[in-house]
């Protein structure tokens, strides 16, 4: 990668955390002022970045419009989004459409709970296989010798006490997913909420995508959470159909 390409890369990372002025630009990347001054000028043309006042820097619309682009040219966001709709307003409960991609989960589509307790996801945003149900049926999907390379490469960082920890542990719950057909996160990932995953299939019964519902544990406790699976199952279902499905595939 070059240099300058790399480092419009990086001032563009850092200002999805925060607009930030020319100075902290600066810093944050290693480089004179006006060197960060030129890289801005350049995205700024392109509206990558906009300019607030006369030294600070947010990022702008072109970005939005990119990221909306490549979302909306993802077919299975768009055939599931009625029937993960129609769950989340049957359920009030958050629903989450996330694919693999680089070794970890991305979301690609939210629907928000009704209730006032917020999920730290976003789309777009990243989270781990090992703890999250969303992860567990994407590799759950892959076939045998897939999965054991992904559990073997896992750092697998510790964030409830029910996070899971070895490869050992990862690949019997995998087994498990991929016998019963959908994955529980049993506050793994975040300790206050709890979530269950099943499965968006295409038309030659690949996994395309994980649908998931995610509730906070004070409303609904794990036995709960567990009979709600046949709602997420055919809901998933149907968004399967919508991707091309018609049952007759190889499935898992």
């Amino acid at each position: 990668m070059s240099q300058s390409l790399d480092r419009a890369l990086t001032l563009l990372s850092g200002l999805a955390r925060g607009g930030k002025t020319l100075d902290e630009l600066a810093e944050e990347i290693g480089v004179h002022k006006t060197t960060v001054l030129r890289l801005l000028r350049t995205l700024e043309s392109h509206h990558f970045v906009r300019r607030e006042g006369a030294r600070h820097y947010r990022l702008g619309s072109a970005l939005f419009d990119l990221a909306n682009q490549a979302l909306e040219d993802r077919d299975v966001r768009r055939s599931s989004h009625d029937a993960l709709a129609a769950l989340n307003s049957r359920t009030g409960h958050t629903v989450h459409l996330a694919s693999y991609e680089d070794g970890e989960v991305v979301y690609i589509d939210k629907f928000e709970g009704h209730h006032a307790v917020r999920m730290y996801s976003r789309v777009g945003k990243r989270a781990p296989l090992h703890c999250t149900a969303v992860g567990k049926v994407l590799v759950a999907a892959m076939p045998r010798a897939k999965r054991e390379e992904i559990a073997r490469s896992i750092d697998y960082v510790v964030l409830t006490a029910n996070t899971i920890t070895t490869p050992e542990a990862y690949l019997a719950e995998l087994d498990q997913v991929a016998e019963r057909g959908y994955a529980v996160d049993n506050a793994e990932h975040e300790d206050f909420i709890h979530c269950i995953s099943a499965p968006v299939r295409g038309a030659g019964g690949e996994v395309l995508a994980a649908a998931s519902m995610s509730v906070p544990k004070v409303l609904l406790d794990y036995e709960g959470l567990l009979a709600l699976v046949p709602e997420l199952l055919a809901a998933a279902e149907e968004a399967s159909v919508h991707s091309g499905w018609t049952g007759n595939g190889k499935g898992q």
